[in-house]
């Protein structure tokens, strides 16, 4: 009933830009959080941002200052500034999110995306 769909990845070299969109749809019934994680080949997946529908934001250490995490609607969006190739990796999008099943309302923060492939060049 759910589903999240990102696009926005891609190759760029060191030092630039890039920006990532993921908008959620179906029978949502209010969205509480969204973010983005991603994951490097051979590494656990990490938590890059988040912001909750209130609009306070949580970002990694690692890319404070060089990413912005955003919302507008059911669309949560990542712009990626000042690339470095260690920000190579598959960036997925997650929800917490409460949605209408057909029968009742039910929340879930384990809703996903497919991922798409970010990969800075140096």
């Amino acid at each position: 009933q759910v589903r999240l769909v990102e696009s926005g990845g891609g190759l760029v070299q060191a030092g630039g830009s890039l920006r990532l969109s993921c908008e959620a749809s179906g029978s949502i019934f209010s969205i509480n959080a969204m973010g983005w994680y991603r994951q490097a080949p051979g590494k656990q997946r990490e938590l890059v941002a988040s912001i909750t529908s209130g609009g306070d934001t949580n970002y990694a250490d690692s890319v404070k200052g060089r990413f912005t995490v955003s919302t507008a609607k059911n669309t949560v969006y990542l712009q990626m500034a000042s690339l470095k190739p260690e920000d190579t990796a598959v960036y997925f999008c997650n929800a917490d999110l409460t949605y209408w099943n057909g029968d009742y309302y039910i929340r879930d923060d384990d809703q996903w995306g497919q991922g798409t492939q970010v990969t800075v060049s140096s």
